[in-house]
């Protein structure tokens, strides 16, 4: 994965900064800050980096202040507005329209099994379809399984904000070799807890108690504040650690 060029919103990508997989049945995967349009214009809608995994034949604009627009596929951190008589209505960001979620979208859901979500609660989700003329849908379960595999409701812990860089960071396969990542490693060799880690700049945290779920999100916020390299987010969670 590189950083191959610095781009501009309204740019036009030419065919020969698009990566070339490995496997040519794999399809180009278009992420945050590019548009597609038909039949094959991709045109930038965001300023940052121009990266590119060319294993997953993916290519995106990295963007850490900019704020953050909905993609099929993603995963995300949201929180219930309210509900009507299909959906809950759920807050992405302050920015963004309300994500709709089928009552139904949660695995093996039936009118009367399915979650009874309230206002303020929050949710582990895919992003199943997003375009910039409807509102973003999002499930709770994989579609094509059936299966949660890992989303749906979260209860208890704590939320914390994040930026969108930190978040794809966190979300890598190797957060060591391609995130320069191990603050959470170093942290959990003391502390367990759990995590699940939003594309919208969220991260959910549950550990045992206040004391130590609080010290996990200070460790990932001052890591991406403060922009640790790997020596010195090991040194931030030996300090942290003392403190448990």
């Amino acid at each position: 994965m590189t950083a191959q060029t610095l781009v501009m919103p309204g740019q036009v990508l030419s065919e020969d900064v698009l990566p070339v997989p490995h496997k040519s049945s794999i399809p180009l995967k278009l992420g945050p800050g590019l548009r597609h349009t038909p039949p094959s214009t991709i045109t930038t809608t965001l300023a940052g980096p121009l990266c590119i995994d060319r294993k997953k034949n993916a290519i995106w604009v990295e963007n850490n202040s900019g704020r953050y627009i909905p993609q099929t596929n993603d995963v995300i951190i949201a929180t219930v507005h309210h509900s009507s008589t299909d959906w809950y209505h759920c807050s992405i960001t302050p920015h963004t329209t309300f994500a709709q979620l089928p009552q139904l979208a949660f695995e093996g859901a039936t009118k009367k099994t399915r979650p009874q979500l309230s206002s303020g609660g929050l949710i582990y989700a895919r992003v199943v379809a997003a375009s910039k003329h409807l509102d973003p849908e999002i499930a709770c379960y994989n579609p094509s399984t059936g299966k949660s595999e890992g989303l749906g409701e979260l209860k208890g812990g704590m939320v914390f904000d994040i930026s969108l860089g930190m978040a794809r960071r966190l979300l890598l396969n190797k957060q060591r070799e391609e995130g320069k990542l191990v603050i959470l490693e170093d942290i959990a060799e003391q502390v367990a807890f759990e995590i699940a880690v939003g594309r919208n700049g969220k991260v959910w945290i549950k550990a045992n108690g206040v004391k130590e779920t609080l010290l996990v999100g200070k460790a990932l916020q001052t890591t991406d504040e403060d922009v640790l390299n790997v020596d010195e987010q090991k040194n931030l969670a030996k300090k942290l650690l003392r403190q448990v």
